[in-house]
C-alpha cells in the first residue's frame, strides 16, 4: 500500500478498493459484494468504517442496498452507453467534488395559495443539508413534465422531487425512475401502480372534517366543484372524503349539484377569458340549483371564482352562500376562506430529507399522509332559512 493511499481514512481505502474491483469487473452486475460484517474482518476495522465506505459506493451509484439481503452491484453498471447510477436511460453523475448534492424540483406550477410553502419547506432542508435546490415547472403538461426530467438528470442532480402532472396516465421517465432504483419522491400525489414513495396530506380526512363543519352549520344541500378529476389521486381522495362524510352524517349525496369540470383554474388556462366563462358556468349553476346553500371549492382559485360568481349573482357570503376549499393565503386585509391548510412547509421538508435517504441506500416510508388544519374564515356560517 503506497503512502499516499495509506494517508486517507479507512473508509476511503475500501471504497476505492472496491471501486476499482467493480470497474475491473471482479464483481459483476448483480453479484452481491462483501457485507459490512465482511469487509469489517477482512481489513480489520469497525462495521461502522465498513458501512461509511459501503454507503458511497451507494452514493456514486456503484451498488444498490437491499435491505436483509446485501449489497449489489447495479445490474446496469458497465453496460454500454450508461453510466453508473444509470438504468433504461436514466443517467446520474457522480457526486460534485465539493461533496454539495443537487436535487431536482419538478412541480405543476406554485402560487401564494398552495406551492409556494412546498418550494419554501424544501429550500430551507437544502440548507440545512448544505445541499442545493434546481426548479423547473411542468405547468401541468405531461410532456412538460418528461422534459423537464430529463434535463434535470442529464445536467447531473443526485435525486428528484415531483409534483406529477394531473393525467390519467404517467409518464414514461417516472416509471425508468422506478425501474433504475433511483432517489425520487412524490409529492401531493401518488400514481397507481407505481412503486414509489410520497407524500402528500390525508386528502380524504380533511374534506371529511370541512364538510362536516358544514353540516353542524345547518348546510346538506352542497355542491362540490373540481376541475376534472383524471385519475388524480389527490382530486380523488377529496371526493371520497365529500361522500364519506354525507354518509357518516345519513345525508344524501346529491350529484345533480356537483359541477366537476371546471377548466379555468388549469395552470395552462389560468388566464381573465376562461376565468369570466367560468363565472358564467358557475353563476348559471347556482341559478338551476337555488337549492344550494353551500359550496365546496376543491382549491382557492376554484373558490375565488365561486365566490365573484355569487356575489356578482347578488348572493352574500356567508349569509345566502357559504364556501369551503382547501388553502386559502392569509392576505392583510384580504377574504380569508374557511379551508383547509395543508402542512406544506412539512411536506418539501419531508420530501427533501427523503430523497436524501433514499440516496444514502435509506430505506423511507413508501406512503406519508400528513394531517391538515381547518381554518374557520369568513366564508361560512349558519344556513339562512328560506
Amino acid at each position: 500500500m503506497s503512502h499516499e493511499s495509506s494517508s486517507k481514512p479507512m473508509y476511503e481505502q475500501i471504497f476505492e478498493a472496491l471501486r476499482d474491483q467493480i470497474a475491473t469487473r471482479k464483481y459483476l452486475p448483480g453479484e452481491r459484494i462483501p457485507s459490512e460484517k465482511e469487509l469489517g474482518e477482512a481489513y480489520n476495522v469497525s462495521r461502522i468504517t465498513s458501512k461509511k465506505a459501503l454507503e458511497m459506493l451507494t452514493q456514486e451509484g456503484y451498488i444498490v442496498r437491499q435491505p436483509g439481503r446485501g449489497s449489489f452491484v447495479s445490474e446496469h453498471f458497465g453496460s454500454a452507453d450508461v453510466s453508473p447510477g444509470s438504468a433504461t436511460g436514466v443517467i446520474t453523475k457522480p457526486r460534485r467534488e465539493n461533496g454539495k448534492l443537487l436535487i431536482g424540483l419538478v412541480m405543476t406550477d406554485f402560487g401564494d395559495s398552495y406551492g409556494t410553502g412546498l418550494v419554501y419547506g424544501m429550500e430551507e432542508a437544502s440548507r440545512q443539508h448544505d445541499s442545493y435546490l434546481i426548479l423547473r415547472r411542468s405547468l401541468g403538461v405531461p410532456a412538460n413534465e418528461q422534459e423537464a426530467i430529463q434535463g434535470l438528470l442529464e445536467l447531473g442532480v443526485d435525486g428528484l422531487i415531483i409534483f406529477p402532472a394531473q393525467g390519467e396516465y404517467f409518464n414514461a421517465e417516472i416509471l425508468k425512475l422506478v425501474i433504475s432504483q433511483y432517489p425520487f419522491v412524490l409529492l401531493d400525489r401518488h400514481l397507481k401502480g407505481v412503486s414509489a414513495s410520497s407524500i402528500s396530506t390525508n386528502n380524504a380526512a380533511a374534506t371529511k372534517q370541512m364538510i362536516k363543519h358544514l353540516f353542524e352549520l345547518g348546510h346538506t344541500h352542497i355542491a362540490l366543484m373540481t376541475g376534472p378529476p383524471q385519475d388524480t389521486t389527490a382530486i380523488e381522495e377529496r371526493i371520497e372524503g365529500f361522500i364519506q362524510a354525507h354518509a357518516e352524517s345519513g345525508i344524501v349525496v346529491d350529484r345533480r349539484l356537483w359541477m366537476d369540470h371546471i377548466t379555468a383554474t388549469l395552470p395552462t388556462a389560468f388566464v381573465p377569458e376562461n376565468k369570466e366563462k367560468e363565472k358564467e358556468n358557475i353563476k348559471k349553476h347556482l341559478r338551476e340549483n337555488p337549492k344550494i346553500t353551500a359550496l365546496f371549492a376543491m382549491e382557492h382559485n376554484i373558490a375565488q371564482l365561486a365566490y365573484e360568481a355569487a356575489r356578482e349573482s347578488g348572493l352574500r357570503i356567508p349569509e345566502d352562500l357559504s364556501i369551503v376549499c382547501f388553502d386559502s393565503p392569509d392576505y392583510a386585509g384580504g377574504f380569508l376562506f374557511t379551508h383547509m391548510r395543508q402542512k406544506q412547509e412539512e411536506m418539501g421538508r419531508l420530501a427533501f430529507e427523503n430523497v436524501l435517504k433514499l440516496r444514502n441506500g435509506e430505506s423511507v416510508p413508501h406512503k406519508i399522509l400528513l394531517d391538515a388544519e381547518l381554518i374557520t374564515g369568513a366564508s361560512t356560517g349558519p344556513v339562512r332559512k328560506k
